[in-house]
């Protein structure tokens, strides 16, 4: 099973392997994989219910190895983690992944698409998810070693990049949308752009900052690129940031039109999220 998993890209729903019962627990679990950190949640969907929300950010940048250590130590200290979920979703939050016209997309040249804007190896596994909204085709590495652990502890789950997720969700919000909106989903030491104009997707990328500078450098570099005005373009923030903390302090400055995104969810929170935009990947996944 999982050799045809890997060989054919198939993301399966989530079901019981041999060693679970089959009873139903109307539980869901989702985790956001990335070499800076993980991130957790449970949903009971019989209630609506966020009953478990966790992030675990690491000291330093890993690597999958180390990422996979850190989870197995996560699944042996953390109880919850262990019970029997109905469905189980991995999103993969890495750099490695591009956006493919589907008229243009051949299964054939997966390799091609992303060796011009990522460094890859030749043993890396290549898979893609669709995007309908927009006819996309988003072509993306995923953490292998990884989705072989899931799938050995849970047996078929579904696993998408964080830029599939992203783009679905803003697509949708901005579906009937008459003006450019350019939104900026913010980690620990990345963040994501995507700028939408009249409902279609205009822009993707993911890049890395050290500081506040290196944060605004990017953001006005993709505005320049596109030909953006910094006094009349929306700046929408999501993720990890809050009001005038340092982050946002630096957009303000140079951007006039600055504001929060929202989530939109109606799920009940046990331990409330720190605004209604943070987590945005995590909870959009379920």
């Amino acid at each position: 099973m999982r050799l045809k998993l890997l060989e054919t890209g198939q993301k399966p729903m989530a079901q019981t392997n041999n060693n679970t019962t089959n009873k139903l627990t109307n539980q869901e679990l989702s985790i956001q994989i990335s070499l800076s950190g993980l991130s957790f949640c449970i949903l009971n969907r019989q209630s609506n219910s966020i009953v478990y929300l966790k992030e675990s950010y690491f000291d330093k940048k890993c690597n999958p190895l180390e990422v996979l250590d850190y989870l197995k130590h996560l699944f042996n200290t953390e109880d919850v983690l262990n019970s029997h979920f109905d469905k189980v979703f991995i999103i993969h939050d890495n750099e490695l992944s591009v956006q493919v016209p589907k008229p243009l997309f051949n299964e054939e040249g997966l390799a091609d698409y992303l060796k011009f804007n990522s460094k890859i190896l030749k043993s890396d596994y290549i898979t893609y998810d669709i995007i309908s909204e927009n006819d996309i085709v988003n072509v993306y590495v995923p953490y292998i070693n990884i989705n072989n652990f899931i799938y050995d502890k849970f047996g078929d789950f579904t696993f998408k990049h964080v830029s599939t997720v992203l783009i679905e969700e803003i697509l949708r919000i901005e579906k009937n949308a008459k003006h450019l909106k350019f939104y900026v989903n913010i980690d620990k030491d990345h963040f994501e752009a995507i700028v939408v104009d009249n409902g279609k997707l205009l822009f993707y990328n993911t890049f890395n900052y050290a500081s506040k500078e290196d944060f605004i450098y990017y953001i006005l570099f993709v505005a320049e690129q596109l030909s953006l005005n910094p006094e009349t373009f929306n700046l929408v923030l999501i993720g990890d940031i809050k009001a005038h903390d340092y982050l946002y302090n630096i957009a303000y400055k140079y951007i006039r039109n600055v504001d929060f995104g929202h989530r939109t969810d109606t799920f009940k929170f046990e331990s409330m999220p720190a605004t209604n935009y943070s987590n945005f990947t995590l909870l959009k996944s379920i």
